[in-house]
């Protein structure tokens, strides 16, 4: 995907397929929409008189106006103008990249950046359009026998600015392109089916990651490697399964070539990558099973992300760190009232086989350590009680440090990708106590995303730590079936803060 700026030709003399005009739903005409409007002879009054409301994700194609150059100008809803913010921005961008992919057309231009809104800058507004254009043209179709006629063409989104401007939108959309990358392997990994996408598929992932940007270094450890280390915990997991597991190490070098003494402490991103979750002996109902392909999105947000991190040539070091494999009933699988040992030398009584994404996650916390972090992010579809308290709107986001989480809500709402913080309250801990070991791996039903982020936290206490319950925003369900690619823009705007 191509992305560029236009600031010389006035906005109606502008040839192309399809031109965005941003109209407000009281009526009121965005500063570009009034030059079309002017241009055409009131064409664009006429039609939010008798046809348009301007109402949010609505939009209305306007063919061959006089006057104006573009072969149809796009009118986008905004909603009201005193309400219009990022998101609402973010929104109008992709009604119009959706159209266009829609549509078979190879290239359009927005207008939609040039509007002026409280929350959001010119910079995030470029990006928020570049995003848009690889959501939109994002298609599935690797396990497909045909691959699919409606392939989208576009290839080329224009924004139009102001000339003064061109260097900030410039800079804008090449965040917004490695987002946008970022997010796309992200959904194809999760998108994959589970056969395909395995613990040793996801190691070579970072691999050919590795081998496509210099700054990347992958290594995998096998199973014998990581019973070197002692993680028990993780290595209960994949004792039910006969696809090896796999602990993936991910390192992005700063671009910025500094030496030891000055180079900052590295960020760390640990995914649950559990690419397939049956629920181990505490079997999962089968109805809607196959989802169970997604428990591994964030460890594909890990490697969406540092492709990101790479694209940009990020002047921070980055860590990856991914423990993956399946969670299956057999003989040889954990049971419910088992005693392991976790890489801390913490024991842990499984009362509940199918928490075992903290059991994965607990291990890989540990082994951040070495790394002298300066901080740690754990990304995880972790429990179903984030969806009930949260939806599919916010990303559940817990963490002790404020600094940490104000940064992380922050980058959230900047990539138009929230996050809410929940409670992680020492009181919430003896919903875990155990009488046969260290901690119980579930706290029973109440509470249940904020019990599993204090069981994480047991084990996260050395570095400045937050966690991300992804449950309810890394897919959807349903007709629109599919990998969201979330958080990873989240991911990549606090690391773009951070460097």
């Amino acid at each position: 995907m191509e992305f560029s700026t236009q600031t010389t030709a006035s906005l109606h003399q502008i040839k192309t397929p399809a031109l965005a005009i941003g109209v407000f739903g009281d009526g009121i005409l965005s500063p570009a929409a009034d030059i079309i409007d002017r241009a055409s002879n009131g064409a664009l009054r006429e039609a939010l008189k008798t046809e348009f409301k301007g109402k949010p994700n609505t939009h209305l194609v306007l063919r061959n106006l006089p006057g104006i150059s573009a072969t149809r100008v796009i009118l986008v809803g905004l909603g009201k103008q005193d309400s219009y913010n990022a998101a609402a921005h973010a929104a109008g961008e992709l009604v119009f990249a959706n159209y266009c992919a829609n549509a078979g057309l190879a290239e359009g231009v927005s207008a939609l950046a040039a509007i002026e809104c409280a929350d959001a800058g010119l910079r995030a507004r470029a990006r928020a359009a570049a995003v848009a254009a690889g959501r939109a043209t994002y298609r599935y179709n690797a396990t497909l026998s045909k691959k699919q006629d409606d392939a989208p063409k576009l290839r080329k989104i224009t924004v139009w600015i102001a000339r003064t401007q061109a260097t900030e939108a410039q800079n804008g959309l090449r965040e917004g392109r490695a987002m946008a990358n970022g997010m796309n392997l992200t959904r194809l990994l999760g998108d994959l089916p589970p056969n395909v996408c395995t613990p040793t598929y996801l190691g070579s992932t970072a691999k050919k990651l590795a081998k496509e940007f210099k700054s990347l270094k992958a290594e995998v450890l096998d199973r014998k490697q990581i019973e070197t280390l002692k993680m028990g915990s993780f290595l209960s997991v994949a004792r039910g399964s006969y696809e090896a597991p796999a602990f993936i190490v991910l390192k992005h070098a700063a671009a910025g070539g500094k030496t030891a003494k000055n180079r900052k402490a590295p960020i760390v991103l640990v995914g649950k990558g559990i690419t397939f979750d049956a629920g181990g002996i505490s079997l999962k109902p089968a109805a809607n099973m196959d989802e169970m392909k997604y428990d591994m999105c964030g460890a594909a947000s890990v490697l969406g992300t540092l492709r990101a991190v790479a694209e940009l040539e990020l002047d921070r070091d980055v860590i990856g760190l991914i423990p993956a494999c399946e969670n299956l009933p057999s003989g040889r699988a954990n049971k419910p009232g088992d005693v392991v040992t976790s890489m801390s030398g913490q024991t842990i009584e499984i009362l509940n086989t199918d928490a075992e994404g903290r059991l994965v996650l607990c291990d890989a916390l540990t082994y951040a350590e070495r790394f002298k972090p300066a901080a740690v992010i754990d990304i995880a579809t972790l429990t179903g009680a984030c969806v009930v308290a949260l939806g599919h709107v916010n990303t559940g986001l817990f963490s002790k440090d404020d600094a940490l989480a104000d940064s992380l809500l922050r980058a959230g709402r900047e990539a138009n990708d929230t996050a809410w913080r929940l409670p992680l309250d020492e009181a919430y801990q003896e919903q875990l106590r155990s009488n046969f070991a260290d901690i119980a791996n579930i706290g029973g039903p109440p509470a249940g995303a904020v019990t599993a982020a204090c069981f994480l936290s047991r084990f996260a206490g050395s570095y400045p730590w937050a966690h991300l319950d992804i449950a309810g925003t890394a897919w959807r369900s349903g007709k629109d079936k599919g990998a969201s690619g979330r958080p990873v823009p989240l991911l990549v705007q606090y690391l773009l803060g951070q460097a």
